[in-house]
């Protein structure tokens, strides 16, 4: 039935061999890195070649605005996160140059581009938009297309970068044909009289924007762009300069597929001129994805006219009960490491009972991640955090009594990633919990989000299960958490004193991986977004309009009363 190639290659950080299972008579999809390119075309959309882009030929980007492709009077270089080159030339969008954006989001009327009453065909056509783009990216060649660009632009590992794509696309194809509209589904209820009725409906905001962070240019960007295009709106999209150029070429291919041209912007600048653009056009909502100082920015310069899916310290649980402690130590290691540690679901911290430990669970752990290298990218390049500051945060760890490396705690060798990016080895930190909670300095230390290779681990008892509630009730970011257990008390009562808006619990819970068939979010937070389902839709990129029919004709006897 298959056909087993040995391929052999060339350099870099690339494996130099792997097989190919190819199913007789079927297009070829790759099982790993792809090591040769006879399969990959042009497409007319891109404007890129994600394979040539180099300091020697550097792509071009461009802003997007009142449907033309265009420059800015200045540009500047994005750098490769694995050698340094500048292999990017990307518009440098000043505040003078802001008024087209700005007057595109004072122009969309507050009812939107369109609203259940208001070019209802705009939802049919949105939907066979999602069609044609969930088509192109079953292609073998559109999708090896945006798994390489987006592993040119943040270095991590094939399957992580291909995964993203093959999120979309299922995503894509979940909203073709009829489920954008039925976003808009309606509901009535019976009046006090003849002709009277109440009706129900999602309504846009008018102009927005999208703002979100590097970690995942396709997903997040797409995902949310589209879906404030479903309920009516227009958005202003920015995403990390670092990696919006997965996104151009995303919204290359939407154009290609239809979406109307009109519809949105798209903005390279830094983060203080696309604030001045969203300030100047009174955006009336933005949703960021990102880190919580940038948000509570955002919520006051924008007078809380914001949606957040900000940061994400993560925690994980491992119960009593001890089951398939392999499979367990591998997940928790996808967790924590997956991606070096670059996704707001990351395992944070992992509280695990004495059962486990006892079991050797911290050697498993450790053993998986000592699996992860540069060759294969499973580990990779930290763009936020540098080495040094990485290591002065294991450095402030170490000063809690009690706390101690498990392993890790020294940067990666043998690379060419720039200095001014991490790259540093898979690490974790023991810290007692009776430590972490003895002062507020302790658990500030051991609950910072470290957007890198790292966790803290900790451990407890029986008698400690509400310390570790305690520590779950003080943390201030609730995004995803995990309960490893099948014992279903112990399940409740973590999942009933908890309050993260996407948790897991069984003995194969994660943290990371979040498909596109389930809420990601987070909760306890009236800001919270949410991405991919009709409910995280619905409540971010819409609000509740009530309209009340009154038509019944009033009786012809009819008297005014008194006045009250």
């Amino acid at each position: 039935v298959y056909q087993k190639l040995n391929i052999s290659s060339g350099s870099g950080n690339m494996l130099g061999r792997a097989f190919v299972h190819v199913p007789r008579g079927r297009a070829l999809w790759r099982c790993g890195p792809p090591l040769f390119r006879f399969l990959s075309t042009s497409s007319s959309w891109a404007s890129v070649d994600p394979y040539k882009m180099s300091g020697g030929n550097p792509g071009k980007a461009m802003n997007f605005v009142s449907g033309e492709w265009k420059s800015a009077a200045q540009s500047k270089m994005i750098i490769d996160p694995l050698n340094g080159e500048s292999f990017l030339t990307v518009p440098d969008t000043k505040v003078s140059e802001l008024t087209p954006f700005v007057q595109n989001l004072k122009d969309v009327p507050k009812a939107g581009l369109h609203n259940p009453l208001l070019k209802p065909e705009r939802y049919i056509m949105l939907g066979e938009v999602c069609e044609r783009a969930a088509a192109e990216l079953a292609k073998p060649e559109t999708e090896e297309f945006f798994t390489k660009l987006i592993q040119r632009c943040v270095g991590k590992h094939w399957e992580q970068c291909r995964g993203e794509v093959v999120v979309v696309r299922k995503w894509l194809s979940s909203f073709s044909g009829d489920n954008v509209r039925n976003l808009a589904r309606s509901f009535a209820l019976p009046g006090d009289r003849f002709g009277q009725e109440s009706r129900g409906y999602r309504w846009p905001f008018g102009g927005v924007s999208v703002i979100t962070p590097f970690n995942f240019p396709l997903e997040i960007p797409g995902i949310q762009t589209l879906s404030a295009l479903f309920m009516g709106n227009r958005p202003l999209v920015k995403v990390d300069e670092k990696v919006q150029i997965v996104f151009e070429q995303f919204l290359r291919l939407l154009l290609h597929c239809g979406l109307p041209k009109e519809d949105i912007d798209l903005l390279w600048s830094d983060g203080p001129v696309c604030m001045e653009a969203l300030k100047q056009g009174d955006c009336r909502m933005t949703l960021f994805t990102g880190s919580q100082p940038v948000a509570e920015l955002l919520t006051k310069e924008l007078r809380g006219k914001v949606k957040l899916e900000d940061a994400g310290f993560d925690w994980k649980i491992l119960g009593p009960d001890v089951h398939c402690i392999d499979y367990v130590a591998w997940q928790c290691d996808q967790d924590a490491y997956g991606y070096s540690g670059q996704k707001c679901s990351a395992q944070s911290i992992l509280f695990m009972h004495e059962n486990w430990e006892k079991e050797g669970f911290v050697g498993k752990l450790q053993e998986r991640a000592s699996l992860r290298n540069l060759d294969d990218g499973s580990i990779g390049p930290v763009l936020t955090w540098s080495n040094d500051r990485i290591q002065q945060h294991v450095d402030r760890l170490l000063k809690i009594q009690g706390s101690m490396v498990l392993f890790g705690g020294e940067p990666m060798k043998g690379h060419q990633i720039p200095d001014c990016y991490g790259c540093f080895q898979p690490t974790a930190v023991y810290v007692p919990l009776e430590q972490m909670l003895s002062s507020s300095d302790n658990f500030a230390a051991a609950t910072t989000e470290l957007f890198g290779p790292f966790q803290v681990v900790t451990s407890f008892n029986d008698s400690s299960v509400d310390m570790v509630m305690k520590a779950c009730e003080l943390m201030e970011n609730h995004l995803t958490a995990a309960v490893v257990s099948q014992d279903i008390d112990f399940q409740l009562k973590v999942l009933g004193n908890t309050v993260n808006g996407t948790t897991y619990a069984g003995v194969r819970a994660r943290t990371t991986g979040a498909p596109q068939n389930h809420w990601f979010g987070p909760a306890g937070d009236p800001r919270g977004a949410g991405i991919h389902t009709p409910e995280a839709i619905k409540l971010v990129w819409s609000s509740h309009r009530e309209i009340i029919y009154d038509v019944g004709l009033v009786d012809e006897d009819w008297r005014a009363p008194p006045p009250s």
